[in-house]
């Protein structure tokens, strides 16, 4: 057992659980990563034709690069903004390649290192006016995340019940927690999860911001009273636990899951492009060290296959299903993986409309709002797809903020102002459903 194990079960008996949920040694990010992402940048190019577009491919092909934005080098073409990490030895040879190309970028984060510190040094300042409770406002571990819910547990056992769903692949709990209150008649029930790509930890951020207000609001909020009176919300606040715990520990930009390859050394499957509608198709990729790596079958990964069963088993009282991703400020609805119109269109539309009108209500935020194929990219295997192809009618996929500024390194000090108005598009989108879509 190690020292910090120790005193914290010696503690334990006397100290606050919520004291418990901050790390007694605040070590930052593991160590800041041991220094891996130093001189490493992150530059954005808008390639301004085709044969700059291909160029671009071959070169992020032969370097590696850890693309951002799209998730996969099929979607780069002409006019379509790609931000790309990139290690330190490859980034002077890139940058080389687009001066003599003349292609336009822009360099975004200078030092990859630099910024991981600088927001290390926040968090732990942040900290420390916070020892009082569990602080809505920084990024929280696996570990604290799901102490956090065990606390809820048996503090607001009226409204909260969390369960497992599972085991994921290194054999962590999938917990869901079940929101609402207590009713014997029948309730139409939302889904909520964050978290599918590890590396995008603003989701997991907004599901425990969104229990927090529903605790906090139940009683002075009419709109809050009437959601958790007539429906359940069944949250899951990390989806992918083993990939958003690796993301803390060993690789801040971890995307997949950590499943093992029998043929590859490469790990990990796009928990995200694994479900059973039109699986391996276009925008997902067969081969197992891609970032959008469909997996060996639909539902290989245990995460995934955990979910799907859930919801196979509740789906006839599941009205809504809502995931939460970043980056891009986008309020996406299917298809994804065809450019086609949904049959309930009109209310699903007027319903993405309402909710990102109230969003920018908040700060003047703006998010674009459509179906994903052609407002964000076309993409198969997808979870907001298969939950609508099974009967959960009303699904949507959030892309949280920014637009690439930050990119997955969103500052803690925009935890609050994007939780604040996202909280404001779930309500409306909620009401929506309750009132107008039957």
């Amino acid at each position: 057992m190690t020292f910090l194990r120790k005193l914290r079960s010696r503690t334990a008996a006397f100290l606050p659980l919520s004291l418990l949920f901050l790390k007694i040694l605040q070590p930052g990010y593991s160590h800041l990563y041991s220094n891996r992402y130093a001189g490493d940048k992150v530059i954005r190019l808008t390639p301004s034709t085709e044969e700059e577009a291909n160029a671009l491919k071959k070169m992020y092909h032969q370097l590696k690069v850890d693309l951002w934005h799209p998730s996969s080098i099929f979607h780069v073409s002409k006019g379509a903004v790609t931000d790309v990490h990139i290690p330190k030895n490859g980034s002077q040879v890139l940058l080389a390649f687009l001066q003599e190309a003349n292609i336009q970028y822009k360099i975004l984060i200078e030092d990859l290192q630099k910024t991981l510190e600088k927001a290390s040094s926040l968090r732990t300042q942040r900290n420390r006016r916070y020892l009082s409770g569990y602080n809505y406002e920084v990024y929280h571990s696996l570990e604290e995340i799901q102490n956090w819910m065990h606390h809820l547990n048996k503090t607001h056992s009226g409204l909260i019940h969390v369960f497992s769903i599972g085991k994921s692949y290194e054999g962590r709990s999938l917990f869901v927690l079940k929101l609402g209150r207590r009713s014997r008649t029948y309730k139409r029930a939302v889904w909520i999860d964050c978290g599918i790509h590890a590396r995008e930890w603003i989701g997991p951020a907004f599901c425990q911001w969104f229990v927090k207000e529903a605790l906090l609001t139940y009683r002075s909020d009419p709109i809050m009273r009437k959601m958790l009176n007539h429906l359940y919300f069944y949250i899951m606040p990390v989806f992918n636990v083993d990939g958003y715990h690796f993301s803390w520990t060993s690789d801040r930009f971890w995307r997949k899951t950590r499943s093992r390859n029998s043929r590859f050394r490469c790990r990990g499957v796009d928990a995200n492009r694994n479900w059973k509608v039109k699986w391996c198709d276009e925008g997902a990729s067969m081969h197992p060290c891609d970032d959008t790596y469909c997996g060996p079958f639909p539902e290989s990964e245990p995460e995934v296959k955990a979910v799907a069963t859930f919801l196979r088993k509740h789906r006839k009282h599941i009205r809504a299903y809502l995931s939460f991703h970043a980056y891009a400020q986008m309020l996406l609805y299917p298809y994804s993986y065809k450019y086609a119109t949904i049959p309930n269109f009109s209310c699903v539309e007027s319903a993405a409309y309402k909710a990102v009108n109230a969003l920018r209500s908040v700060y003047g935020v703006q998010y674009r709002y459509g179906p994903a194929s052609s407002t964000l990219y076309v993409s198969s295997g997808s979870s907001m797809d298969w939950a609508y192809k099974n009967g959960i009618p009303y699904t949507f996929a959030f892309e949280l903020r920014d637009t690439g500024h930050f990119g997955f390194l969103l500052p803690e000090m925009l935890i609050k102002p994007t939780c604040t108005e996202t909280m404001l598009a779930v309500k409306n989108i909620t009401i929506h459903l309750l009132k107008e879509c039957p």
